[in-house]
């Protein structure tokens, strides 16, 4: 195994930049308090008052911030204050999940390596908003889930770990949309996972996983094979 710094004892400081409900942030507060990922999360921010993931925070015992977007005059010195935060707090890993705001070069710059993202689709397939929809009109067989390090564009960093999805002929953008959340629920734990344990290798732009364990001869079909 990879060494790592991070045990339950001096767990990894994470903080979470949500919008919403935080379906994500609970799958990662639930992995956390298992043991699962060998962190904990310090903080949790939001750019909206009413975000249900704020009080999915609160009920574990973490602090949250809102931080309004309207509050600022641009992007930059919204992102700023959030860095101010996320630093004061000695946050070392910080997850988008559903964070509605695109971040600047300068956030990006600064928590390089530490920033994950988790999309609703096999990046670099559909990356934007409305994805299960242009799945659908588009025809394919597939989609899922992806977490990836995030970079100065949208939807592009280096992937980490995807989840595959079939598309089914009733599916509709809400069906699809909720088939693909149970698999998110199951790999942003596992990405952070492997962050904490200094298992993930960035290099030429790509993610090597140490020590992962793949079958060569998986492999999906849909329609399924009828030889």
């Amino acid at each position: 195994m990879a060494e790592s710094p991070y045990t339950r004892d001096n767990p990894l400081r994470i903080g979470v930049l949500i919008s919403g409900g935080g379906s994500n942030l609970q799958s990662l507060l639930d992995h956390c308090a298992s043991g699962f990922i060998p962190g904990r999360i310090s903080l949790v921010i939001s750019n909206q008052a009413d975000a249900f993931g704020l009080e999915r925070a609160r009920r574990f015992g973490v602090p949250t911030k809102v931080v309004p977007h309207s509050d600022y005059p641009d992007r930059l010195s919204f992102d700023r204050a959030l860095i101010s935060l996320l630093n004061d707090a000695q946050i070392e890993l910080v997850c988008l999940a559903g964070f509605m705001r695109i971040l600047t070069g300068d956030f990006v710059k600064f928590f390089k390596g530490r920033l994950l993202n988790i999309h609703p689709s096999l990046l670099p397939s559909f990356p934007g908003l409305h994805v299960q929809q242009k799945a659908l009109d588009a025809g394919v067989r597939f989609s899922g889930a992806t977490v990836h390090y995030v970079d100065e564009d949208v939807d592009t960093g280096p992937i980490i770990i995807q989840a595959v999805v079939p598309i089914l002929p009733d599916d509709d953008a809400s069906t699809l949309s909720a088939r693909i959340l149970k698999q998110e629920h199951r790999i942003y734990p596992q990405a952070v996972r492997l962050f904490a344990q200094n298992r993930l290798q960035l290099t030429d732009g790509k993610v090597h996983i140490l020590e992962s364990k793949i079958n060569q001869e998986d492999y999906l079909l849909n329609p399924p094979w009828e030889g």
